[in-house]
C-alpha cells in the first residue's frame, strides 16, 4: 500500500506542477537539497528493571546494624525501575527532495540520557544515624547513531505537515555506571578500618538495529530557511556486549576512634585491579566453564581465573522514547 502511493505521488508530480501553485519557479520545485539542524528531549515510554550492577541487584535497600551481635536486619526494599530513553537529543540532517512529496533524510544523531539510580544498599547503626555502609551506582547513556528516513508530505508552500520514518543504526555507544562505597570495619574497640571507593565503567553494546518514526510541520522564514516542529518516537533496544573500568580510587583508613587519630592508610587504584575485575565478558548463559567470582579478600573479588576477563549475564535496555524536536532547515 505504501509503495502504491509513494509510486502515486511521483506519476502525480508532472501534473500537478501544473498548478500555479506549484510551478517550476516555486521554492518547493527549485530546492531539491536540504540541511537540518535540530534537538528535543525524549521521554521514557516502556519503563524496565535496571540490570545489575555487577553483584548488586537494581534495589533501594535500607538496613540497621546491630554492634552488640552483628546482625543485619533489612528495614526496606525497593525495586529500581526506570528507563534510559529519557533524555536530551540533538542532530544534523541532510535530505533529498525526489519530488515535493517525497524526501529522502538521513541524520547523525547524538543523545545522552538523564542520570538514573541503578542501585542503592544503606546500613545505620541501630539505634542511630551513624552510617556503617553505604553503596550508591548511578548511571547514564550516551550514543551516537546515523537514522536514514523517508519524508513525505503534501508539498503545501506555506505550513506543511509531514510524516517521517526509518530507521536507527547506533554506531557509537555507552552506559556509563559511577558508583560510590563506604564501609566501617570494627579493628578493635576503639580502632575502625574506613574505606571509601569510587568506581566508574563503561559498558559496551552489541550491534543494534532501532526504528523511528515522526509526525512534524514546516514554515517558511525566509527565501531559504524553514523552522520546524515534530514529534518523533524511537525504538532502539541494546544488549550489553562487555564492561570495563575505567576509573578506580579505594583508599582505607585505619582510625583510632578514641582521638580520631589515622594509624594506617592503604590505597588501591586502577591498575591494582585484577583482569578479571577490570574486565567483564557478557554472556546468555553461566555454566561451570564461566569465569564468576569464587570469593573476597578484604575490598578485592577473586574468581576462578583472575588472569582472564569476568562473565556476567547479559543485561538489556532501551534508549528509545517518545520526544519532541524543533529546529532550522536551510533549502540548497
Amino acid at each position: 500500500m505504501l509503495i502504491a502511493v509513494m509510486l502515486l505521488l511521483t506519476v502525480s508530480e508532472p501534473l500537478l506542477a501544473q498548478n500555479p501553485t506549484a510551478t517550476p519557479g516555486t521554492k518547493a520545485a527549485a530546492s531539491r537539497f536540504y540541511l537540518k539542524a535540530g534537538g528535543g528531549y525524549f521521554f521514557s515510554v516502556f519503563p524496565g528493571q535496571f540490570p545489575d550492577v555487577g553483584p548488586y541487584p537494581p534495589h533501594d535497600v535500607r538496613s540497621t546494624y546491630n554492634p552488640a551481635n552483628g546482625q543485619t536486619t533489612t528495614v526496606s526494599d525497593k525495586v529500581l525501575t526506570g528507563s534510559y530513553g529519557e533524555g536530551a537529543r540533538g542532530g544534523l540532517s541532510f535530505g533529498w527532495n525526489i519530488n515535493r512529496f517525497i524526501a529522502l533524510e538521513g541524520t547523525v544523531n547524538y543523545y545522552r540520557s538523564k542520570e538514573n539510580l541503578m542501585t542503592r544498599q544503606l546500613t545505620t547503626v541501630q539505634g542511630s544515624d551513624q552510617v556503617a555502609g553505604s553503596i550508591e551506582s548511578n548511571g547514564y547513556a550516551r550514543a551516537f547513531d546515523f537514522a536514514p528516513g523517508i519524508v513525505m508530505s503534501p508539498g503545501f508552500e506555506k505550513l506543511n505537515p509531514y510524516v517521517r520514518f526509518g530507521m536507527v543504526i547506533p554506531f557509537y555507544g555507552r552506559l556509563h555506571i559511577e558508583t560510590d562505597a563506604t564501609t566501617s570495619t570494627p579493628v578493635s574497640a576503639t580502632v575502625v578500618a574506613q574505606t571509601t571507593i569510587h568506581r566508574e565503567e563503561a559498558v559496551h553494546p552489541n550491534i543494534t538495529l532501532g526504528f523511528q518514526g515522526a509526525l512534524g510541520l514546516t514554515m517558511p522564514v525566509g527565501q531559504r530557511f524553514d523552522v520546524f516542529v515534530e514529534t518523533e518516537y524511537r525504538n532502539v533496544p541494546a544488549k550489553s556486549k562487555k564492561k570495563e573500568v575505567t576509573r578506580y580510587e579505594e583508599t582505607t583508613r585505619v582510625v583510632n576512634t578514641s582521638n580520631g587519630a589515622v594509624i594506617s592508610t592503604q590505597q588501591r587504584g586502577l591498575n591494582d585491579l585484577s583482569t578479571a575485575e577490570r574486565n567483564t565478558d557478557y554472556v546468555t548463559t553461566l555454566d561451570a566453564g564461566s569465569n564468576t567470582a569464587i570469593g573476597r579478600e578484604g575490598t578485592q573479588t577473586r574468581y576462578k581465573d583472575d588472569n582472564r576477563a569476568a562473565n556476567e549475564l547479559k543485561s538489556y535496555i532501551n534508549i528509545g522514547g517518545l520526544g519532541a524536536n524543533a529546529g532550522i532547515r536551510f533549502r540548497f
